[in-house]
């Protein structure tokens, strides 16, 4: 591994791991909070940052595990996160694999509207439809219990078993981006053409990858929906897959680190327009407030904030602390890959 991600992955465990023994109620619940929208990120990243494809739905699959996790909990007198979290997943997963098999049959901008489509689609069953509750949503009365009977009622315990699925995911993912199939991923996002002509069925490649970037996302919305206890149809709306898509890009493309940043970043921003204390009767318009400082954010940082310390060493030093990676190279032999 790379010198840079290696003292990320200290610090963030660091930073995590001293949050309960620092942190008060509200800075556990806010960071529980940032983690879970980190895992959203980390979902997208893998579609946007390593395969190229722009999708703007990926509200839909975080919504549908927040309200599976709600719906297969209502006839059960203690819910099991061995049940619901791959009952979750797994719905999310399904629903990504139809999306996935028909809107990668487009590309460009054509793929960016079929996707919203299906997420807009989604949306207005559980908006306008009994299943979901309709517009007042529906609640999550019981908390699911761990194996071995250990609860989540606590915000700490909940916490520490949020920072554990936070890890297995980046894990899960950094051997995915330096396996084979990871890959053929950048390969089909720098040139697809040129891997087809080599044998890789591209269409199938990335249809595996949406459908683990919807699982992914699923996963994230069991968790928001075990945290706050309610769900509504906000969940599946398409400013929520505008709101993760502008995490990746303020955190920085193409690496899992910057994912997890832009979304801390995100939420420590929203938190701060949003503060009366700073801001007094203004906070009725963060909105705006939050909207400038992403605009001044991308602008002068195209790269995102993980382009930070590259730009130092460059203002500072005059010379880069990144080794060239988007020129890396794709192998092509093993034959013809379906």
């Amino acid at each position: 591994m790379k010198k840079f991600p290696v003292i990320f992955l200290i610090f963030l465990f660091l930073t995590l791991s001293a949050i309960p023994l620092f942190g008060s109620d509200y800075g556990i619940d806010w960071m529980t909070k940032t983690i879970i929208f980190g895992i959203f990120a980390l979902s997208l990243e893998l579609l946007v940052g390593r395969t190229g494809l722009v999708c703007f739905g990926q509200a839909a699959f975080f919504g549908i595990g927040a309200y599976a996790a709600v719906i297969f909990s209502t006839d059960v007198a203690q819910p099991l996160v061995a049940i619901l979290l791959p009952i979750s997943v797994g719905i999310a997963a399904l629903y990504a694999l139809f999306v996935g098999a028909l809107s990668l049959r487009t590309k460009g901008v054509y793929f960016i509207m079929v996707t919203l489509a299906f997420a807009q689609m989604a949306y207005y069953v559980i908006h306008d439809t009994p299943v979901g509750g309709g517009t007042d949503g529906i609640y999550l009365y019981v908390k699911p219990n761990l194996p071995g009977n250990i609860s989540l009622n606590s915000s700490l315990s909940f916490y520490v078993f949020t920072v554990f699925i936070l890890f297995g995911i980046l894990g899960l993912l950094g051997l995915i981006t330096r396996s084979r199939f990871g890959r053929a991923l950048l390969g089909i996002k720098l040139n697809e053409q040129r891997m087809k002509a080599t044998g890789y069925n591209t269409y199938f490649y990335k249809l595996a990858a949406f459908v683990i970037s919807g699982a992914i996302a699923g996963l994230a919305g069991f968790l928001f929906a075990v945290k706050d206890g309610y769900v509504n149809p906000e969940l599946l709306s398409w400013h929520q897959s505008g709101t993760v898509l502008i995490m990746i890009i303020l955190g920085g493309l193409g690496h899992l680190r910057g994912a997890l940043i832009g979304a801390f970043a995100y939420n420590l921003l929203e938190e701060f327009f949003r503060s009366e204390a700073i801001f007094g009767v203004f906070t009725k318009h963060w909105h705006l407030g939050l909207g400038v400082a992403i605009i001044l954010c991308v602008a002068l940082l195209p790269k995102g904030l993980i382009g930070l310390p590259n730009l130092w060493q460059h203002k500072l030093l005059g010379k880069s602390s990144e080794t060239p990676k988007d020129n890396e190279q794709v192998s092509s032999s093993g034959g013809r890959h379906k």
